[in-house]
C-alpha cells in the first residue's frame, strides 16, 4: 500500500489545525488510506456539506470513528456524523463553517481521487 502524500493533498490543511506540523503528513496518509479502503461514493450536498458513502465493514466503521475523533480534536471546526445506512453501508457526513469551505474542497478532492483510483 502506498502512503504517499501529494502536494495538492497537503495544501488543504488549514492554518487553524492544531496538529503538530510534523504529524500532519501522517494524518494525511491515514485519510488517504481510509479513503482508498472505505469510500464508495462522494457527494457534495452543499458548499459546506460533504457526504461519503462507505463500505459497511466493522473495520471501516472503527477506522472512521477513530480518525474523525482525532481530527475533531485538532480541527474543531469539523462536524462529523457517522451513521449505519444498511448492513453493508455507512454514511459519513462532514460539515464545516463557511470560513473553511476550502478545507472541505480539499478533503472532497482527496476522497474522490482515492475512490476513483481503486
Amino acid at each position: 500500500m502506498d502512503d504517499h502524500i501529494s502536494v495538492a493533498g497537503a495544501a488543504w490543511v488549514p492554518d487553524a489545525c492544531t496538529l503538530p506540523t510534523a504529524a500532519r503528513p501522517l494524518r494525511l496518509a491515514e485519510f488517504d488510506r481510509f479513503f482508498r479502503n472505505a469510500v464508495r461514493d462522494v457527494t457534495r450536498l452543499s458548499a459546506r456539506h460533504l457526504r461519503l458513502r462507505l463500505a459497511g465493514s466493522g473495520q471501516a466503521e472503527q477506522t472512521a470513528r477513530d480518525l474523525t475523533a482525532r481530527e475533531s480534536a485538532c480541527c474543531s471546526f469539523f462536524t462529523f456524523d457517522l451513521s449505519r445506512t444498511g448492513p453493508d453501508a455507512l454514511t459519513l457526513d462532514i460539515r464545516v463553517p463557511a470560513a473553511h469551505v476550502d478545507v472541505l474542497d480539499g478533503l472532497a478532492d482527496s476522497a474522490a481521487t482515492a475512490a476513483c483510483g481503486r
